[in-house]
C-alpha cells in the first residue's frame, strides 16, 4: 500500500504535462510572429527604396526633358530614336571645328543632365560627327576630307562636354564624314541638316579589348 501511495506521489501531474507543452507552442507561436513582423518590415522597407528609385529615375528622366525642351523647340537640336542631333550651324561655322558661342552654351545646359541620365541607366554616350557630300576645297589647311573633319568635329564637342563636367569615363567620339545622311545632298537645305553631331546612348560593354594581333 504505502509503495503504491509512494508511485503515485512520484507521477508527474496532468497539468504540469500541458503547462509545457503550451509553453512550448506560445514559444514557437511567438518566433513565427517574429519572423513574419521582420519580414513584413523588409518588405516595406524593400518596396520603399524601389519607391526611391523609381521617383529618382523619374527625377532625373525630368530634367533630361526639361533640358531638351528648349532647344527642341527653337529646332536647334532633333531628337530621334532616342539620339540627340545638334545641327552643324548652331555648333560650327562652314567648314571649322571651332565651337561658336550658341553652341557652347548649348552643350553647356546638355552635360549635366546627360551625366544623370547616363549615370542612371549605365550607359556611355556616343558623340558623332557628320558632313554632306561636298568635298573638303582644297585652300583649306585643315582638314583633308569629310573624315577628318567629323572626326574633329566630334573631338571638339566631346571636350567640350567633358569641360562641363562630364565624366570622361562617360563619353567618347566617332566620325561618320558624310556616311549616314538624313536628307538628300541634292539641295542646300538637306545638306545643312546633314552636317551636324549626334549625341546617342549606348549601352556598356563587359567584354575586355582583344589584341588584334592575337
Amino acid at each position: 500500500m504505502e509503495e503504491l501511495q509512494q508511485e503515485l506521489a512520484d507521477d508527474t501531474p496532468v497539468w504540469a504535462v500541458f503547462g509545457d507543452l503550451m509553453s512550448g507552442l506560445v514559444g514557437v507561436f511567438v518566433l513565427l510572429l517574429v519572423w513574419v513582423v521582420g519580414y513584413q518590415v523588409e518588405l516595406s522597407q524593400s518596396l520603399q527604396e524601389q519607391v526611391d528609385l523609381r521617383e529618382a529615375e523619374q527625377e532625373r528622366r525630368m530634367v533630361l526633358e526639361q533640358a531638351l525642351q528648349a532647344p527642341l523647340a527653337s529646332g536647334r537640336i532633333t531628337l530621334r530614336d532616342g539620339r540627340i542631333g545638334i545641327s552643324g550651324s548652331v555648333l560650327f561655322a562652314l567648314n571649322s571645328s571651332d565651337l561658336q558661342p550658341e553652341g557652347r552654351e548649348l552643350l553647356e545646359s546638355l552635360a549635366e543632365p546627360l551625366k544623370l541620365y547616363l549615370g542612371e541607366q549605365d550607359e556611355l554616350l556616343m558623340v558623332s560627327g557628320f558632313t554632306d557630300d561636298l568635298p573638303i576645297h582644297s585652300d583649306n589647311l585643315h582638314f583633308s576630307d569629310n573624315w577628318e573633319l567629323s572626326a574633329q568635329r566630334s573631338l571638339t564637342v566631346t571636350r567640350e562636354l567633358i569641360t562641363a563636367g562630364m565624366p570622361r569615363g562617360l563619353v567618347f567620339a566617332a566620325a561618320f564624314g558624310d556616311q549616314h545622311p538624313v536628307a538628300s545632298n541634292a539641295d542646300s537645305e538637306g545638306r545643312a541638316r546633314n552636317r551636324r553631331v549626334e549625341l546617342a546612348p549606348v549601352p556598356k560593354t563587359s567584354a575586355e579589348p582583344q589584341d588584334i594581333n592575337e
